[in-house]
């Protein structure tokens, strides 16, 4: 059974930290890129990073360059989101997400988590 789980948000103040992580199971995690993906009240999901476990290439929104690193520990099969400098319009239900056809492409992703909440107070 794939599965994909996120853990690591919750509650901070405007420019904290928080790291969250997405355990994956169930697939070949070293073929896929995982995508980390933020749908806010009233808005549009949009993809905020992703990594490639086949060559490490990474993709990051610019709203959040410079304070986002996403990093992947194939051993663990787990992709991670540390968040730095957070702003209260981070604040959003973060998903991660996998796909056998790099960070780039325009398919849809093959299998989501549930999602975990962030929650940045100003």
């Amino acid at each position: 059974e794939v599965q994909l789980v996120e853990s690591g948000g919750g509650l901070v103040q405007a420019g904290g930290s928080l790291r969250l992580s997405c355990a994956a199971s169930g697939f070949t995690f070293d073929d896929y890129a995982i995508g980390w993906f933020r749908q806010a009240p009233g808005k549009e999901r949009e993809e905020v990073s992703c990594i490639s476990n086949s060559d490490g290439s990474t993709y990051y929104v610019d709203s959040v360059k410079g304070r986002f690193i996403i990093s992947s520990d194939n051993a663990k099969n787990t992709v991670y989101l540390q968040m730095n400098s957070l702003k209260p319009e981070d604040t959003a239900v973060y998903y991660c997400a996998a796909t056998i056809w790099g960070c780039f492409t325009n398919y849809d992703r093959d299998y989501w988590g549930k999602g975990t909440l962030v929650t940045i107070s100003s």
